[in-house]
């Protein structure tokens, strides 16, 4: 008994040392503007990169079954991908996976954005800024332009999506069962944000609307460095933050499979099963025991 109390304490006192150190640098910064930057020593230390998928050749794919997943954001497993929507008053570290996507695609680091999940037509900045923020005249500008022929900008009402507005994630990936290696893998290839329209906003008093719309498909394989330098937050230990890489291919989140694919043209379950939640519900649990049973009876003689 007191060999666990002791442990116990050794334990306590070690999480809250590492507690601690959730910031980057904060026991050693001589100031605010210090925390969270790596000295020379750590970056010279430091080779941190994501981990490269390994090589698959096609003869070794024994079976493989493209699935489309639903993550809802209103689960609090799923809060890491969520959370801040509020950036006015936490660090510049931590950020949530709509606001990493977004910035570094106008930043031109991520290049790989398509309007569907089959990665055939690319967006550019000027597609993006017409899904993400709608523009309205105001009727003060309406009469400005019938009588002048112009609107000046405090007269156009500009409203852009945030990272709040977000309330689903939508994947699309392969599982696959590797002959070498004897198991089943999966792998991400496409991830897309679910937001209503961004003109919902501007009629927000009126009950906007309830129509959500995929804004666009990254290109997973091409977002990984971006991905995995931005942290999502870890409620187990904050001084460990996870890569967003990491959650993502680690699959630490809930989801619900809303299509496979499948010889009707991957249609959707909704598709097939109309106005039933619960059928619907069943169906997806129903597909995601089929590909588990795959790896299952692999090994059954």
């Amino acid at each position: 008994m007191k060999l666990r109390n002791v442990i116990l304490g050794a334990f306590v006192v070690a999480l809250s040392i590492t507690s601690a150190n959730a910031q980057l640098n904060i026991l050693n910064a001589s100031s605010p503007s210090g925390i969270g930057v790596k000295t020379d020593a750590q970056i010279a230390y430091d080779n941190d990169e994501p981990l490269p998928y390994g090589f698959i050749d096609e003869r070794d794919i024994l079976w493989s079954k493209a699935t489309w997943e639903i993550i809802d954001l209103d689960e609090r497993v799923n809060f890491p991908l969520y959370y801040p929507i509020d950036t006015n008053n936490i660090g510049s570290d931590r950020r949530s996976l709509y606001d990493v996507l977004v910035t570094n695609m106008k930043n031109g680091v991520i290049k790989e954005v398509y309007s569907d999940s089959y990665f055939t037509e690319k967006r550019t900045l000027q597609d993006l800024d017409a899904s993400l923020v709608y523009r309205d005249t105001t009727d003060y500008g309406i009469d400005q332009f019938n009588a002048e022929g112009i609107v000046d900008a405090e007269y156009i009402r500009e409203f852009t999506l945030e990272a709040a507005d977000v309330e689903e994630w939508r994947i699309r990936g392969l599982w696959y069962l590797d002959k070498r290696l004897g198991e089943l893998r999966y792998r991400i290839l496409g991830l897309c944000p679910v937001a209503p329209e961004a003109r919902s906003k501007a009629f927000a008093n009126d009950g906007g609307s309830d129509s959500r719309v995929e804004l666009f498909w990254v290109y997973f394989p091409a977002a990984r460095e971006v991905l995995h330098e931005a942290k999502a937050f870890n409620r187990k230990n904050t001084s460990r933050p996870i890569t967003y890489d990491h959650l993502l291919n680690s699959r630490r989140f809930n989801s619900l499979i809303y299509r496979e694919e499948n010889v009707q043209g991957d249609r959707s379950v909704n598709e097939y099963i109309n106005e039933n939640a619960f059928m619907q519900l069943l169906e997806s649990d129903r597909i995601k025991e089929q590909i588990r049973n795959i790896e299952i009876d692999l090994w059954n003689y």
